[in-house]
């Protein structure tokens, strides 16, 4: 064989040899790719697998019980003062409206002295991880409204009872049904939490809420006009619900 020769079966062989280097490496690329992919897919997957279904943009139903208004009431229809409340129950500030009034509250509803109206709106919903606590309370006491309303103001002061910390997931959803069971709500209407009926109402009143002014929970009203006293100690509260019903407006 001629050293020309040699040079070409030289170069031949260094042609395979590099066609053969080069497919081994695109199939390796292409795996690492495909475990990538499914690295990441599995990531979402446990990081999600928690996280209910949103229902936020299903049918709208409203639930039934409410004012003309659109609140839950609670108390009774001919009250002289009506205290109106938008909370969200991850709301911590709500917690301590609720830990410095809500004995008082309850008390001047069954004095019938106070109809209290509730508002629950979502907007901490980005604060519980994805897992939509403040939309899914929100649906529970809105069913609660609509099938067992003399359920509710035991709902609502159970979810202060155990308020989760802002920032947290919240309560499980199994966690709000014990909670709700235990404040007397039947086991057919806390069944019905699972089916999320309510979430687009939940999040059409949160829209409301805002457009109509309110910057934040809670926001209280008196016959109409914010409650500009201190909401974080017991008192003031009631020192103008009561004057209120003695004044009359």
């Amino acid at each position: 064989m001629t050293s020309r020769e040699t040079r070409r079966a030289q170069a031949a062989v260094a042609a395979r040899r590099g066609r053969r280097i080069n497919w081994a490496l695109a199939v390796g690329g292409l795996v690492i790719a495909g475990l990538v992919i499914a690295i990441g897919f599995a990531v979402f997957d446990a990081a999600n697998q928690d996280e209910p279904p949103a229902r936020a943009g299903g049918a709208l139903v409203t639930p039934a019980n409410l004012t003309p208004t659109g609140a839950i009431p609670v108390g009774q229809p001919g009250a002289p003062v009506t205290v109106e409340i938008y909370l969200d129950y991850m709301c911590p500030a709500c917690g301590k409206f609720e830990q410095a009034n809500g004995g008082e509250l309850d008390r001047l509803v069954r004095a019938g002295t106070a109809r209290v109206e509730l508002r629950p709106i979502s907007f901490l919903d980005r604060t519980s991880q994805g897992s939509r606590y403040s939309s899914r309370a929100a649906n529970a006491i809105a069913t609660v409204a609509d099938r067992a309303p003399d359920r509710v103001w035991a709902l609502h002061s159970a979810f202060y009872d155990d308020q989760p910390r802002e920032g947290t997931r919240g309560l499980t959803d199994q966690q709000i049904a014990d909670l709700a069971i235990r404040a007397g709500v039947g086991r057919d209407v806390v069944d019905a939490f699972d089916e999320r009926v309510f979430e687009p109402w939940v999040a059409k009143v949160t829209r409301t809420a805002f457009d109509s002014g309110v910057q934040g929970t809670p926001t209280v009203r008196i016959n109409g006009t914010v409650f500009e006293g201190d909401v974080y100690r017991a008192g003031p509260l009631t020192e103008a619900v009561e004057a209120a019903a003695r004044s009359g407006t």
